[in-house]
């Protein structure tokens, strides 16, 4: 097994190719040291050796952020990207998993669901809309996404310490990847997550915000249909509460904040949502 290892000396990063070695002598594993690459921000695919740029570890650091190189970070990720399509497309929920752990030492959490899942199941939405892919496909490449996430969440959730939130969808929304990803995501930060996607009618959502009492709402919506009622379903929570609700997802645009009685939120990453709704 090959990897990445990293030293920090005088708050320079440098990096080395090892190997993890057997030793049966003493029932253990060591490290071996193929080649010493240099100061992290300087180290471009090219002092790699040949016979190691394809490995899946060395990919997964390859596009991580403490590579140098943009357009071969780029096209690592690409790489990781056509892998994971090619085991959602299969049903191969394991084979996800694995490409997840490789991903994840060098990059996080949440680096995985912004720069490969999340465009990944958008490649997955174009393809189905233009018949590359069945219905079938893509339900079998949402359904293992889903999946995974779930196991991602239950791997790193922590214990809730922070605030109550109920993420929802509107009435006749049926995609709820995103709403699964922003719970995973939370509930790593330590916030108290309701998730009630996908679909739920208006009335439910709203006696269900009455009974748990949340701190805040989170109103996904992925299909340009479920604008209205996503405002409708604003509206009925309005009526009966003063809460702080946020409204995002791929329908969603900054042009709409004024026909919402909320706050919209685009274009902002994964890690800087708890600073935005901390102000709320």
């Amino acid at each position: 097994m090959v990897y990445i290892r990293s030293k920090a000396v005088k708050g320079e990063k440098y990096l080395y190719l090892v190997r993890s070695v057997w030793d049966s002598k003493n029932n253990t594993s060591r490290q071996e040291t193929i080649k010493y690459l240099g100061k992290a921000s300087n180290v471009t695919k090219e002092d790699i050796p040949p016979e190691h740029q394809n490995d899946p570890k060395i990919i997964s650091f390859l596009a991580s952020d403490e590579f140098a190189d943009g357009q071969k970070k780029e096209e690592a990720l690409s790489k990781i990207r056509e892998q994971l399509f090619g085991f959602f497309i299969n049903g191969d929920v394991e084979g996800a998993l694995k490409l997840y752990e490789r991903y994840r030492p060098s990059s996080g959490t949440t680096s995985f669901y912004e720069k490969i899942l999340t465009p990944v199941m958008y490649d997955v939405g174009k393809q189905w809309a233009s018949n590359k892919i069945s219905v079938a496909d893509e339900h079998v490449c949402s359904n293992v996404a889903n999946s995974l996430v779930k196991i991602i969440s239950d791997k790193n959730m922590t214990r809730p310490s922070k605030k109550k939130i109920v993420i929802c969808t509107p009435d006749g929304e049926q995609h709820n990847l995103g709403v699964n990803i922003l719970e995973s995501h939370m509930l790593c930060k330590g916030f108290k997550i309701y998730n009630i996607s996908p679909s739920e009618p208006h009335d439910s959502v709203v006696n269900f915000i009455e009974k748990v009492k949340p701190d805040m709402v989170f109103l996904s919506i992925t299909l340009a249909d479920n604008i209205k009622p996503g405002q409708r379903l604003v509206k009925k929570i309005r009526e009966k509460s003063k809460i702080p609700i946020f409204v995002g997802g791929q329908a969603v645009n900054n042009d709409q904040e004024s026909k919402f009685e909320a706050k919209i939120l685009r274009n902002i990453s994964l890690n800087e949502l708890p600073k935005a709704i901390k102000t709320f």
